[in-house]
């Protein structure tokens, strides 16, 4: 039995206190730390961001019509007369949004709804991740520039307004993961996507996160529909990037996530986090809780993962809002604490 819960980032509840409230109840002192739900247009993930982007002067409707293959929105480019160099991106909204739900954050807490030595868990998409999902290639690169700086000043706009050691910052990793497995796809660009690069940017925009801040990676294959864009083969790619993420980064990680699908319980998938290098302070969270199979099957996972990493966490393979109604969170948050104990006060 293990006795850590990690929740992914969105929740599908109705609000910001009902996730408190809920999991606080539910979870209780199983959890490090706490996201706000996600609610509203952060439920879809990056789409949060893409009337951001439309709204932006330097950027257009690609004029060929190219769509995105998944959401259906149109493509974006370089407005017609918008030079790389003068695109500038205000705020992005993720500072707006954490400082208001810290606030809740709180109240919950201060109402004994959580425990006193959780931290509030802000959850972000990588620059690459939005700008890659819903620009054109042959601009890219001009606009991830302009992108990554403001979402550098959304991080230090949090950092500024919630006390360091209540905060957590996690980075959704989840468009490089799908490019970096190596499987077929035809969603994202592979434009200045080696490991080198990726992980250049993933330094660069943890570098304005001070040392008392948590933070932590939720490694990602997809959630659209509920369902991973490709499948895992196994842990050997994830095991990749978690080592690769601990030699790039400077900052401390506290954490990496990463998923389970539901029909993998054999030794094969789990084999390769045995060559985790990681420091002994970066806890491990597996993503083996399915509301399909529920606590039976997180154990069957359990067991399987514990023959090849020693001490780990258990979570769901993503957030839990897209495609999923009230009664499933709610089923998913009780096979969470169903399978694992509730560590003593």
């Amino acid at each position: 039995m293990c006795d850590r819960v990690h929740l992914v980032g969105s929740i599908g509840l109705d609000s910001v206190e009902d996730v408190f409230r809920t999991v606080g109840q539910t979870l209780g002192r199983r959890l490090r730390r706490v996201p706000d739900g996600e609610p509203g247009g952060r439920r879809l993930w990056v789409s949060f961001q893409y009337p951001v982007l439309r709204s932006n002067p330097y950027l257009r409707p690609d004029p060929s019509g190219a769509v995105r293959k998944t959401s259906g929105f149109p493509l974006l480019c370089l407005a017609k007369e918008a030079t790389p160099g003068e695109i500038r991106f205000g705020e992005l909204g993720y500072a707006r949004e954490a400082r208001a739900s810290y606030f809740d954050f709180c109240a919950a807490r201060d109402r004994g709804e959580l425990p006193g030595n959780v931290r509030f868990q802000v959850c972000l998409p990588t620059p690459m991740g939005v700008i890659y999902a819903f620009c054109t290639a042959r601009d890219l690169l001009s606009i991830e520039v302009a992108y990554e700086a403001a979402m550098i000043r959304e991080v230090e706009a949090i950092c500024r307004a919630i006390p360091h050691e209540d905060l957590c910052i996690q980075w959704d990793f989840c468009h490089e993961l799908i490019i970096l497995d190596g499987q077929p796809q035809d969603m994202f660009p592979l434009i200045n996507t080696s490991r080198e690069n990726i992980m250049a940017r993933i330094a660069r925009i943890c570098s304005p996160i001070p040392a008392a801040v948590e933070l932590g990676f939720h490694l990602c294959y997809g959630d659209f529909g509920a369902k991973h864009f490709v499948e895992p083969i196994d842990t050997a790619k994830l095991v990749e990037v978690a080592n690769a993420l601990a030699q790039s980064v400077p900052h401390k990680i506290a954490y990496i996530h990463m998923p389970v699908p539901i029909s993998r319980a054999d030794d094969a998938y789990f084999t390769p986090l045995s060559h985790l290098a990681l420091s002994s302070e970066t806890e491990i969270y597996l993503g083996v809780v399915h509301a399909a199979d529920g606590a039976d099957g997180a154990r069957k996972r359990i067991a399987a993962a514990s023959k090849y990493v020693p001490r780990f966490g258990i979570a769901c393979e993503c957030g839990i809002a897209r495609a999923r109604k009230i009664d499933i969170v709610n089923r998913l948050l009780r096979i969470h604490a169903e399978v694992a104990n509730e560590p003593a006060p």
